[in-house]
């Protein structure tokens, strides 16, 4: 009986050491992931570029309205360049002329959403970049000055404006 028992404690003994490993094995998960690489667009030398700028009309923020814009022209074959600018509700394209068409940029606009409108489409040589101040910008630099001073000093005045408003 003894023996019976020595047997049973050995036997109890190897399968708990055998059947409990303290192995840990990385659990394994697949997750679907959409992937939106960039890939660099191949450019066709010999093509004729074109620039153009409209404004979109419909836009209420930068990040939904003006960024989903410009990817969605960006994305289209033959566009080499795609900028929209939310303050000013234009947007700077420069395209292949032998695959995008001006009306084919308005349609791909309208159809991001239905409230965007398209309107002053015209080809033009080089983008606009400035940004416009208005004529009656008074700052304090020219207060409690005479004509002629302020007349030396609107220059400045003016620029400090404009820097205000880019910076706004």
């Amino acid at each position: 009986m003894k023996t019976f028992k020595n047997i049973i404690v050995v036997t109890l003994i190897t399968l708990f050491t055998l059947s409990c490993k303290n192995e840990a094995k990385p659990e394994v998960k697949t997750v679907a992931v959409e992937n939106e690489a960039i890939t660099e667009k191949a450019l066709d030398p010999n093509a004729t570029y074109a620039k153009a700028e409209f404004t979109i009309d419909g836009m209420t923020c930068e990040i939904g309205c003006a960024k989903t814009i410009e990817k969605k022209i960006a994305k289209m074959e033959g566009v080499k360049s795609a900028t929209v600018d939310f303050d000013r509700k234009l947007a700077m394209v420069e395209y292949n002329e032998a695959k995008v068409t001006p009306t084919s940029l308005e349609e791909t606009v309208t159809k991001v959403a239905d409230i965007y409108k398209v309107s002053d489409m015209k080809t033009v040589e080089g983008f606009s970049t400035k940004k416009a101040c208005t004529a009656d910008c008074t700052k304090p630099c020219c207060a409690n000055k005479t004509d002629a001073e302020k007349k030396a000093c609107a220059a400045d005045c003016k620029k400090a404006c404009c820097v205000e408003k880019a910076e706004a």
